[in-house]
């Protein structure tokens, strides 16, 4: 579907303390841009561009603080009472005010069936009007870290929404996408005034901006270049002032064209591998009448079969840190406490045989093949220390919106064996612990991201803990008890921290942050 707004060009002179020349951004992603719903698809690119667009009650700083955003301040004026005062005087792209009414709106709706944001805010919590500019959450329950992942939930306008007929979220797998997946009205600093899903989405500046403004952009252009080659050639070139990810081999590369540069910096993003755990039958496999992934055995063979080193080494040149747990270890003091299984093939081929598949099995791998930084290259290096203990993977490689719209469609589970990456919003472990590993029932309820259906009680009731704990040794004490669980449990096959590389040009000063998102209110073109 083809999608145009005509808009008329902005010229103008920005405030001081910005440049004065008004300029266009244009840049690269791997991946496409596809739904503009911003409860549409829980992804950091997706929520990056959404974040120029819409805001939350809170945002996050260049250095990743938590400050007021549509909210200027917040209090607990009980322990399971959150007061927070919003911003007035905001207005929405095309006009309605911000107030109150959309705060419960976008409560309602970013819970409501299709979301993939639920887990922004519990379903026991209630949001009552004080006034029209204040609001009360009211908890089931303490919970210290309520707000820490808002600044992925982005308020939207209650009346704009029902007036196009767009209450109802499209999710990332339904092909009928309705108003609010093709058209925004955020309170943002940028508007989308064109969007081609999947091939162009051009940005121009909100001047009704209700922040000051430290940028000098009037325009920015999106395309997406999932060919690393192209990309690459198009910032050497001049096409583009920015690009992303550029790949780890072509990094020196750019660094010695006259005109451009590599940003790196250590990314807080998990690659991780999951199976699937809940089914008595392994789909997308040649074992019939069982499922071998149930076999802790099996899950711990493959992870011993895997050599990491050589991912590191070979794949990524040096750029990713193996890692023991799904969580970056700047994010849990703990961390140290916890070593990886050590590659092993003879001790993974023994624990197959034991487990009653000495002579191996297939089964199917579903990978992304432009989200993560060489994605499909790790798979395939997976898929190669596997055969080598008798496991035979069949690749399924694919674009982000397709494999995404797989291994999430019915709620999930359809998928046996895949790759996923994960940055805790709120940076937070019981992030980790609730929506990747806790039980969960056919429709996602209760652990969303946990595709492969892995359950353990235990994990579950120290989640709870973990959330209504708030002295922080106690905290962590509890944190490592379910990451211990976790690690015997083979849950997961936790693989690195991916690096960021960003290829700049010269003529732009932007800002990175170790959570891959990029916001173009920091961005000045000379």
């Amino acid at each position: 579907m083809r999608l145009k707004i005509a808009s008329a060009v902005l010229a103008m002179t920005l405030a001081a303390g910005t440049q004065v020349n008004a300029e266009t951004l244009k840049f690269a992603f791997q991946g496409t841009y596809n739904q503009l719903d911003p409860y549409n698809l829980n992804e950091t690119f997706s929520l990056s561009m959404h974040g120029n667009v819409y805001e939350g009650l809170v945002r996050r700083s260049a250095d990743l603080k938590i400050e007021p955003a549509l909210a200027t301040r917040w209090e607990v004026i009980e322990p399971t009472r959150w007061r927070f005062h919003l911003r007035k005087d905001v207005k929405f792209h095309n006009g309605n005010d911000f107030n109150a009414d959309d705060v419960i709106f976008s409560a309602d709706r970013v819970r409501a069936e299709g979301s993939d944001l639920t887990v922004v805010l519990g379903a026991g919590v209630k949001v009552e009007k004080v006034d029209d500019y204040t609001v009360d959450f009211i908890l089931p329950a303490v919970n210290p870290i309520l707000h820490s992942e808002w600044e992925n939930w982005f308020i939207m306008d209650k009346e704009w929404t029902e007036a196009n007929d767009a209450v109802k979220v499209t999710s990332a797998s339904d092909t009928n996408p309705n108003y609010a997946s093709l058209h925004t009205n955020g309170t943002g600093p940028f508007k989308i005034v064109m969007h081609e899903p999947g091939v162009k989405t051009t940005f121009t500046m909100n001047n009704g901006w209700w922040d000051k403004k430290e940028h000098n952009l009037t325009d920015v252009e999106f395309t997406p270049i999932g060919s690393d080659a192209t990309r690459v050639a198009a910032l050497l070139s001049g096409e583009l002032d920015m690009a992303y990810p550029i790949p780890v081999q072509d990094i020196k590369r750019v660094d010695s064209n006259i005109g451009t540069s590599v940003m790196t910096g250590p990314e807080l993003r998990t690659i991780f591998l999951g199976f699937d755990q809940k089914r008595d039958e392994l789909a997308y496999s040649n074992i019939k009448g069982r499922n071998p992934f149930k076999d802790v055995r099996v899950r711990k063979a493959f992870y011993q079969a895997i050599d990491i080193d050589a991912i590191k080494a070979k794949i990524m040149r040096g750029l990713s840190e193996p890692t023991a747990l799904m969580i970056s270890p700047f994010l849990f003091a703990n961390s140290g406490d916890f070593s990886r299984y050590p590659y092993d093939p003879a001790a993974a081929k023994a624990l197959l045989a034991e487990a009653g598949y000495a002579d191996g099995f297939e089964v199917t791998m579903d990978c992304p093949n432009d989200r993560y930084v060489n994605d499909e290259a790790i798979c395939q290096a997976t898929a190669a220390f596997l055969a080598r203990v008798g496991i035979r993977i069949n690749l399924n490689a694919e674009p982000k919106a397709k494999y995404f719209a797989k291994v999430l469609a019915s709620g999930g589970f359809d998928t046996s064996f895949y790759m996923l990456g994960w940055t805790p919003a709120s940076f937070d472990s019981y992030n980790v612990l609730k929506t990747l590993n806790n039980c969960r029932d056919d429709k996602g309820v209760g652990s969303p991201f946990n595709l492969g259906g892995y359950c353990n009680p235990k994990v579950d009731e120290l989640t709870r803990l973990v959330l209504s704990e708030n002295d922080e040794e106690k905290r962590n004490g509890l944190i490592s008890q379910a990451y211990a669980i976790l690690n015997n449990d083979v849950s997961h096959i936790p693989l690195h921290q991916q690096s960021l590389a960003w290829g700049v040009s010269d003529k732009v000063t932007l800002k990175q942050s170790a959570d891959n998102k990029f916001f173009f209110k920091y961005v000045v073109k000379n």
